[in-house]
């Protein structure tokens, strides 16, 4: 059996439940080495450090590793090169890195003078990887062309093979996705009442809850009848809005927090009309594919990595939020089983798990 070794530093979210997933699938024999999902910025510089620290503690007979899987929290150029000296070390294991995220493309709340420093190592890691995959098109190119954007400023060195490079050992794998918890949700009779509206994102500026919030505001106004359930994870700099439509939005709210189990999560989806996504930045969207599992008709902006996973009729162009809701929530539209499946059983982890085979071995 392959053996793998798992090196994440931000183990958290949805990096834990896609490795979670993987181990389930995937048959290998897996060593995994992780550290808590926080401080991403000194995962990114020191992480690489403390794993090699830690694969030293582990017997020389049992080194042998044929894959290393790494997320892009983990400086890949600087691991390989440490690695090299560690007695047992096989010289020959495949380094494969996934791309939940890339920094090029993340946008930042305010500006940082920093941010260039964690670009260079996304760029380092790839260029040191085996093999990178992406978890959208969208990630794959946002990423080379932030790496040719940054290569521009290096007037007096060109580095002309770097792009084509990546790209050549680079392929697109989606993120398995586990509907188990959606799935064993029995079914029941669709409420009386208004139509529910579901917002199940990070509580972090770069899902745009502001704009979520503000075109509910707008309905509110109009008098346009609906229900409201706000999940997700919330931090404590969480973006102020949340407070102020918690207040607003007292009498629409059915539930508003983060749900306590994967059973009350799955309830809660199960109880929606459409889910929405304000997103400013979004590489894949595992929220929205849960909602739509559990019945919930996305509205979508028609960006992002949105386009190349959806159909146009589930994306609103810019400015056209308050507008389309305030369609779907006059004429709800309900997904049925086949629509349900057609959109969300190719990302299944059954459906994909071939595909992890051939990249990891």
């Amino acid at each position: 059996m392959k053996r793998v070794l798992i090196l994440e530093p931000y183990y958290g979210g949805s990096h834990k439940v896609f490795l979670q997933g993987l181990q389930r699938t995937v048959q290998a024999d897996y060593t995994l080495l992780t550290l808590p999902a926080r401080k991403w910025k000194m995962r990114m510089q020191l992480s690489a450090l403390w794993f090699v620290e830690q694969i030293k503690l582990i017997p020389v007979e049992q080194r042998f590793f044929d894959t290393v899987l790494c997320s892009t929290f983990v400086d890949v150029a600087v691991l390989r090169s440490l690695l090299t000296t560690i007695p047992g070390w096989n010289h020959g294991a495949r380094f494969c890195t996934y791309f939940h995220e890339n920094q090029f493309a993340y946008p930042t709340q305010i500006a940082d003078a920093t941010i260039q420093r964690f670009t260079s190592i996304n760029f380092t890691t790839a260029l040191a990887s085996d093999s990178c995959a992406f978890n959208s098109s969208f990630n794959l190119e946002t990423f080379l062309a932030g790496i040719r954007s940054y290569l521009k400023k290096a007037t007096d060195m060109k580095l002309k093979g770097c792009v084509p490079a990546i790209r050549e050992k680079s392929l697109v794998l989606y993120p398995g996705m586990d509907y188990s918890f959606v799935d064993r949700i029995q079914s029941q009779e669709r409420e009386e009442g208004p139509p529910v509206v579901v917002w199940n994102h990070r509580w972090e500026h770069d899902k745009g809850p502001e704009l979520f919030f503000d075109a509910l505001y707008l309905l509110q106004k109009k008098g346009v009848a609906f229900r409201l359930i706000v999940l997700g994870q919330s931090f404590a700099n969480s973006p102020e809005c949340f407070e102020e439509a918690r207040r607003r939005l007292t009498k629409e709210t059915i539930h508003f927090g983060y749900a306590q189990s994967s059973e009350q999560y799955g309830e809660l989806l199960g109880r929606g009309d459409v889910v929405v996504s304000t997103a400013r930045h979004e590489f894949f969207g595992i929220a929205v594919l849960e909602a739509i599992r559990a019945g919930c008709y996305p509205l979508l902006p028609a960006a992002l990595s949105y386009p190349e996973l959806y159909d146009d009729i589930f994306l609103y162009p810019p400015g056209k939020l308050a507008h389309r809701l305030e369609e779907l929530l006059a004429y709800p539209i309900h997904l049925g089983h086949d629509a349900i499946s057609t959109l969300t059983q190719r990302f299944d982890w059954d459906e994909c798990k071939d595909q992890y085979k051939q990249w990891l071995f």
